[in-house]
């Protein structure tokens, strides 16, 4: 294997899935310059016929269900059946956004004033530079690419090196639908190429998920050298408060949902349950029998699996080095714990509940991504929403209450972007998705993630007499 080539593993069998060449310098620079050409192109297009290429895109991706869902599961372990879900989603999830894209981009005419016209246009940014994570490869990267498109930009998709095979289904898929030639491009780079690209005068954008340390270098990078803006969508501890007057059948399946689903690798995963102490010990009881149930490492190509592989090596260390500091400092360790394998194979983790876990522990402050969850006892609403905020992050935060006007007093308190009311781990399309604190800046999704790709122009004209 040279230098510039690399190989991805699939984690449930240890072996090869994939071989990919890394661009070097110059190869990247020609890229963006055959993007730049192609979105000046693209710039000249009505929002109707960005709508129409989007809807087309849609459609393609669905065709090619079966092959993308395999690539997903093959490159980074999500269960067959979720990754068939997060293609259905993707589409459905573009389709959402272009039905936003008149109303969004539409100038703002200000009111009538003799002899002047005045107007704010919105305007595209150039290039964008999408850098998508690898556990939802395809979800993270659409909440870019389709806005950005629809808002009159072109977009290199730079995807992580555990998922390098979505962002060439993004650009076949692209092409299939009728897009011109360099719309939509992958990119495998490594970091000093993709540093280079942030120097090119050509990049308007450029937007990163993943760790809070790759967010602040990127940040570091895109200031070091442009003027340009840097979406970030980063880490998150999100947290779930229980109240006293929760429906306990409906909160359990859904919070452990929450904390299960995708093996836990989510960005806005419930990472953290606070119960209120009088319902505390039924919540954690039918929290491990549903648990124990539900969710069991497997096959990540069956379809009856529910809790699939860890994508990268390094999780399993960090979740049983969390776990174990959690258990030296008081908190119950009632589930899993462990490292498994399916068949001899692979790295998976146990489905892992703490209950009494404290604040200080690693378990309720670092973000784990993976299949492990704290549980807390607190003793009112003000305790909760004190414990909910004491975090570096702050993604999303759920409630589970019937009710819906203290629900909406606490909310305002809660210091996350998203806050649910009986419902988790969710993006809404029609919603904004940001983070507050560490867990990024900026906003993809709604008509707010349209805008963000363009820059306003000010329309002031002074009109000839008659």
């Amino acid at each position: 294997m040279s230098d510039l080539s690399y190989a991805v593993d699939n984690p449930a069998t240890g072996e090869t899935y994939c071989t990919r060449t890394l661009a070097t310098v110059d190869e990247a620079s020609a890229l963006v310059k055959a993007s730049s050409a192609a979105q000046r192109r693209w710039a000249r297009t009505t929002i109707a016929e960005r709508v129409a290429l989007v809807e087309r895109f849609a459609d393609a991706t669905i065709a090619r269900l079966e092959e993308m869902a395999r690539d997903i599961t093959g490159q980074m372990g999500k269960p067959i059946q979720e990754a068939r879900g997060e293609v259905r989603t993707m589409a459905d999830r573009a389709r959402k956004s272009a039905a936003l894209a008149e109303s969004a981009l539409a100038a703002q005419e200000l009111p009538p004033k003799e002899g002047f016209l005045r107007r704010i246009v919105r305007e595209p940014v150039g290039v964008v530079l999408d850098i998508p994570a690898w556990n939802y490869p395809l979800l993270t990267a659409v909440n870019v690419i389709v806005p950005a498109l629809l808002a009159g930009n072109s977009v290199i998709v730079k995807h992580s090196r555990r998922t390098p095979l979505c962002g060439v289904h993004f650009e076949s898929a692209f092409r299939e639908a009728g897009a011109p030639d360099d719309l939509v491009r992958a990119l495998d780079a490594d970091h000093a190429v993709t540093a280079s690209m942030l120097a090119a005068p050509e990049l308007g954008y450029v937007v990163f998920t993943g760790s809070v340390s790759g967010g602040r270098e990127i940040y570091k990078a895109v200031a070091g050298k442009r003027f340009i803006d840097c979406g970030l969508e980063l880490g998150g501890k999100d947290p779930a408060y229980v109240r006293a007057d929760a429906d306990l059948d409906f909160a359990v399946p859904n919070l452990a949902e929450g904390a299960f689903y995708n093996t836990g690798q989510s960005c806005c995963a419930i990472e953290r349950i606070y119960v209120h102490e009088s319902r505390y010990r039924d919540f954690v009881e039918a929290f491990v029998e549903n648990t124990k149930a539900t969710y069991r490492p497997g096959d990540p190509m069956a379809d009856a699996t529910t809790l699939g592989a860890m994508a990268q090596a390094s999780a399993v260390r960090t979740l049983t080095a969390q776990i174990e500091d959690a258990v030296a400092k008081g908190a119950r360790l009632l589930l899993g714990g462990k490292p498994a394998t399916v068949n001899g194979r692979g790295r998976f983790f146990e489905a892992t509940v703490v209950a009494d876990a404290t604040n200080p522990m690693e378990i309720m402050a670092e973000e784990s991504f993976g299949p492990v969850i704290g549980i807390a006892s607190v003793k009112d609403d003000e305790d909760a929403v004190a414990k909910m905020n004491d975090n570096l992050y702050g993604l999303t935060a759920s409630i589970w209450s019937r009710d819906v006007d203290r629900s909406m007093e606490l909310a305002s308190r809660i210091d996350a972007g998203t806050l649910f009311l009986n419902r988790c781990d969710y993006l809404e399309p029609e919603l904004p998705w940001t983070g507050y604190k560490d867990s990024g800046k900026g906003s993809t999704l709604s008509a707010i993630g349209i805008v963000a790709f363009t820059r306003p122009k000010s329309i002031h004209f002074r009109l000839p007499k008659p």
